[in-house]
């Protein structure tokens, strides 16, 4: 297996680790305070062509592979969790399926200005009434000529507040469960719908959670992405590629809380030495540093499998499981090495553990990551036999 980047690669890590270090790391505190969505930063990544990574030059995009994203994700969460996860839905949820399930005239449309930072993006499954059961959501589209008829609510929906586009799974046929599921582009400038309550969140704070309600709204049948009952398939193989960004969200998180407590090992002095030198301290920094790199790898693997057309739903779910509890495991140990210091907001150390808990929930509990790597398993096995 090569573990090397490529020219091109090389070249993603220095400029998102060069605009993590001079745009995100001096006012990651200040966000996290205010509660601010980072207008001026997204801007920016959109000028850095980080907002369409994946998306293909003809569309408007950067062109890049999968684990140039990945690569690019890390750095800018670990200068800013909340700059990441817009990034990461703006890219993952919203570019992917409609470059992957969208038609030319959609592609044309959508994805260039969502690239461009023109738009921005959001991705809508998750109910009152249903999160991991997508099948049991109540959100309907039904037809009447050429529009659909939607109705309901949807919950727990990152860049609600900002995005003016929004991949919406809905039952187009509530009767057949998940074969009547069907996905839509709803352009609120065409379609307003309502944006509803904005959540009061523990951590990623400069990003929108929000509800959204629809009520008789209308949206065009040319906004469907695929044929009607393609919705859970776009859905489930979306989140599956989400999956790899938000890994790399944990791990830029992880990163950053590391290397703050190893810098200040170096400083704070007990006893009359640094507490950099005493054993304890030493085996937390070294399971930190290895827990790292070993979800690095994972998510490489992951990224590299979609970006070679591979089956990568398993690997995609045990990178996600892994960085995100590894993430949470790594933040406390570095607040633990703060101190005191650690539980106040002078310091960056809580932040970290409240940005890293999330990633543990969204785009898949760890529960259902677990689910998803068992049953992959199992089929594995079921061919072999």
């Amino acid at each position: 297996m090569e573990f090397a980047l490529n020219d091109t690669q090389e070249m993603i890590q220095q400029t998102a680790r060069r605009f993590a270090d001079q745009e995100l790391l001096p006012v990651a505190a200040a966000i996290d305070k205010a509660g601010a969505f980072p207008e001026a930063q997204v801007r920016k990544l959109a000028a850095l062509g980080f907002l369409g990574v994946a998306v293909e030059e003809r569309f408007g995009g950067a062109g890049l592979d999968v684990l140039s994203y990945a690569i690019a994700m890390e750095e800018v969460s670990r200068g800013c969790a909340s700059t990441g996860v817009i990034m990461s839905v703006n890219n993952s949820l919203v570019c992917d399926p409609i470059q992957r399930y969208g038609d030319d005239a959609q592609r044309k449309r959508w994805l260039g200005p969502l690239a461009r930072g023109e738009r921005l993006g959001c991705f809508a499954l998750s109910e009152p009434g249903s999160g991991s059961d997508a099948a049991g959501m109540r959100t309907t589209a039904l037809r009447d000529g050429d529009a659909y008829v939607v109705n309901g609510t949807k919950n727990w929906i990152t860049n609600g507040k900002e995005a003016d586009l929004c991949v919406l799974i809905v039952h187009t046929d509530p009767s057949e469960r998940h074969k009547g599921i069907s996905a839509l582009v709803v352009d609120r400038r065409e379609s307003p719908y309502g944006i509803g309550k904005v959540e009061d969140k523990l951590g990623i704070k400069g990003s929108s959670t929000t509800s959204l309600v629809f009520e008789d709204l209308r949206v065009p049948v040319a906004n469907r992405l695929g044929e009607e009952g393609d919705g859970f398939k776009v859905a489930m193989s979306t989140l599956d590629g989400g999956r790899i960004g938000i890994a790399a969200q944990a791990l830029g998180i992880a990163r950053i809380a590391f290397e703050e407590a190893l810098a200040y090992s170096r400083e704070r002095e007990a006893f009359g030495k640094k507490i950099g030198d005493f054993g304890a301290i030493r085996e937390m920094l070294a399971d930190m540093a290895t827990e790292i790199d070993a979800a690095r790898l994972l998510i490489w693997q992951a990224a590299v499998a979609k970006d070679e057309g591979q089956a990568y739903g398993k690997l995609s779910a045990m990178a996600k499981l892994y960085a995100s509890e590894m993430s949470a495991r790594v933040t406390h140990k570095a607040l633990q090495i703060h101190g005191g210091y650690g539980y106040v907001k002078e310091y960056n150390a809580e932040r970290h553990v409240r940005d890293a808990r999330i990633t543990e929930i969204y785009e898949g509990t760890s529960e259902i990551q677990r689910l998803v790597i068992a049953r992959e398993t199992q089929r594995e096995l079921a061919a072999k036999a």
